[in-house]
């Protein structure tokens, strides 16, 4: 028994010290790659959707995505070189050094465009006619009379968590909380609550926990600060709006794309190489619009804030003159609304066809368009 014993207490004496050495720390492997990511604007800043980034020791490729950014893991440690190509642009390369564990952010790359055949077109006007459900907004913001204007580009720009950090850059505006930790503002130092409205229907009297809306399901806000600034038809009397009145109008089908527009779907670099369509540079005479001035329609919100933009758009006219409408791509957009009346206005265009050898031919297009939101 004795000898059971002393035999049962050597093995576990054998295990616990095993145990003890699968508790022992592993050493961690150093990590012999790093990290590369960032975005491909063109020379207006606006992203290139679409761009081919390669590296060297990489073997796979990205692509960039609607907002011009990229990203490579698991890049080896050693001296490499970023290559980014993309058709109608020059081809951009330049040296890194990774080193374990280097995380390279925030690369910025500029391409520069190559010389295009069609000249840009100017989408510009002197005024912008303003139609739907937020039409009186539009015409107010475009003024800018008696008010103070919170456009969705600010929103977006500063993508706030809260409402109230918005409203609490105009001048005028300060914090107030209200009961059960609701955040609410008040105006030039008064201690009423302001008048709120939504989608021009008045909210309840009292207090309104302004950040119970998600700054990203507003298209825009308009703060009149005094008792009478305030349009008329958000009047409902001196007293009610005495604290100021704030009026708030929310994204829906009108305010937002209806597509996103991405890369054509069909492999438009395939069908150049097997000479099924060609480039400007490979025709005798380019595919031009029969009318010079393509109809692009200004977007009425981007107009009345005053908001500047460009897009390239890329398609295929065919020997007939027409756009090959599941060719139609985005090459490069400041703002996705620029891309819709982009398209809306290119697939309802009829060109002069490409004529290769004497017989029209399909051509591949990059058309720049520029839209500057004149006032006058």
């Amino acid at each position: 028994m004795g000898a059971r014993r002393l035999g049962n207490r050597f093995y576990s004496l054998r295990l616990i010290a095993a145990c003890g050495q699968l508790l022992l720390p592993i050493p961690v492997m150093a990590q012999n790659s790093g990290v590369v990511s960032g975005v491909v604007t063109d020379s207006t800043g606006a992203p290139v959707f679409g761009a081919e980034i390669s590296m060297t020791g990489v073997a796979s490729r990205a692509l960039t995505d609607e907002s011009g950014a990229f990203h490579f893991g698991d890049v080896p440690v050693g001296a490499a070189t970023i290559s980014v190509r993309r058709m109608g642009f020059a081809p951009y390369a330049m040296p890194v050094s990774i080193t374990a564990n280097t995380r390279i952010e925030n690369l910025h790359v500029t391409l520069s465009p190559l010389a295009t055949v069609l000249t840009p077109v100017l989408v510009g006007s002197h005024r912008v006619e303003y139609t739907g459900r937020l039409a009186g907004y539009y015409q107010r913001l475009e003024k800018h009379n008696g008010g103070y204007f919170i456009t969705r580009d600010q929103i977006d720009r500063e993508n706030p968590r809260m409402l109230s950090q918005l409203l609490l850059h105009v001048p005028g505006v300060t914090p107030f909380k209200g009961r059960a930790g609701s955040q609410g503002i008040r105006m030039r130092g008064r201690l009423c609550w302001p008048l709120v409205w939504i989608d021009g229907t008045p909210m309840p009297a009292g207090d309104v926990d302004l950040d119970a809306f998600a700054p990203q399901t507003i298209h825009g806000i308009e703060l009149y600060l005094g008792s009478t600034t305030a349009p008329a038809r958000f009047i409902l009397g001196r007293a009610d709006n005495s604290c100021g009145t704030i009026v708030l109008w929310s994204r829906g089908p009108d305010t937002d794309p209806i597509t996103s527009f991405r890369r054509s779907s069909v492999d438009l670099d395939s069908l150049i190489q097997a000479l099924a369509i060609f480039t400007a540079d490979q025709v005798d005479a380019p595919a031009e619009p029969v009318q010079p001035n393509l109809p692009v329609g200004y977007p009425q919100s981007l107009y009345a804030a005053g908001v500047d933009g460009s897009v390239i758009a890329e398609f295929v006219v065919d020997e007939k003159g027409q756009v090959e409408q599941e060719t139609f791509g985005i090459v490069a957009s400041s703002n996705p609304l620029f891309s819709e009346a982009v398209r809306d206005a290119v697939l309802h265009t009829l060109f002069t066809p490409a004529r290769r050898k004497g017989a029209p031919v399909r051509q591949l297009v990059q058309q720049p368009f520029r839209f500057v939101a004149r006032r006058g």
